[in-house]
């Protein structure tokens, strides 16, 4: 499986990392699960529907972060991400705390991958 991390992840993922020392290895950590199960599974992972598009978009809701300590996997941490299967890739679109944004970036999404 091939893993990429679009710039606006990138950009949100050095900011997390300000806050949250251990977030690069998190990702990591959610990157083998996606190896296994790259469509994820409820109550984990959650296809976005409603977008109007034929790219498979999930949202990460049990992101487990160890530097958010007593929450687990109910970090509040989000990962938004596109699963093409055909290529066997999986590209990493949005990543953010629930407690300063309410929802992926929809105008992003569709953006990318209309």
């Amino acid at each position: 499986m091939e893993f990429i991390l679009l710039s606006g992840f990138r950009k949100e993922l050095k900011k997390l990392l300000k806050k949250y020392r251990t977030m690069e290895e998190d990702l990591e950590v959610l990157k083998s699960f996606l190896v296994k199960f790259p469509e994820g599974f409820e109550p984990i992972v959650f296809r976005i529907s409603n977008l109007g598009i034929d790219t498979k978009i999930f949202k990460v809701k049990k992101f487990r972060c160890k530097a958010l300590r007593g929450s687990g996997s109910n970090s509040g941490i989000r990962v938004i991400y596109a699963y093409i299967e055909e290529e066997k890739r999986i590209e990493f679109i949005e990543i953010y705390h629930k407690g300063g944004k309410k929802d992926h970036n929809k105008d992003r999404i569709l953006e990318i991958y209309e």
